[in-house]
């Protein structure tokens, strides 16, 4: 490869918090993640009004970070702060971490945990954490790199209609 190439492979992607004016931007987001989990049913068929959306945005226990590269978005993640009762601490918790194909391995979903540990740190935050799907290498992988790995089962549980 050659020199110039480097470089423009080198080339930074810009990580930002989304408030409640960034719809568009989380419009975006929710876009990628339907392609990236390959899951438009959740992600793209009954898409929250604006108000909702700007609510959720706006709430401080909230993280929706996007991975900028020329004014689009190539990767992000939605974590939620969760208050603990047994100690006065709290939690953050990863719901959804992607980056498109064309920008993996370029350090786009490890920059994206690094601001999350960023804010973390500054809201006295005690552990972040994450779940990753048997089989899903790439993410095992990052995980691990970044943390410590514990086995353990997820159950999901429904809720009756009303």
């Amino acid at each position: 490869m050659a020199p110039q190439a480097l470089r423009r492979a080198a080339v930074a992607h810009d990580i930002r918090r989304l408030a409640p004016h960034d719809l568009a931007t989380m419009r975006e987001l929710n876009a990628l993640f339907a392609c990236v989990f390959e899951d438009s049913a959740s992600y793209a068929s009954a898409p929250p009004d604006d108000n909702y959306l700007s609510r959720l945005l706006g709430k401080d226990s909230v993280f929706a970070l996007a991975a900028l590269r020329d004014g689009s978005v190539i990767g992000g993640l939605v974590a939620y702060e969760l208050k603990k009762f047994e100690q006065a601490r709290s939690e953050i918790y990863i719901y959804d971490l992607a980056v498109s194909a064309p920008h993996r391995r370029q350090g786009v979903a490890r920059a994206l945990i690094e601001n999350l540990q960023n804010l973390a740190a500054t809201r006295g935050t005690w552990v972040i954490y994450v779940q990753a799907d048997y089989g899903d290498e790439p993410a095992i992988a990052l995980y691990t790199a970044l943390g410590q790995r514990e086995e353990i089962l997820h159950f999901d549980i429904p809720v009756p209609p009303r």
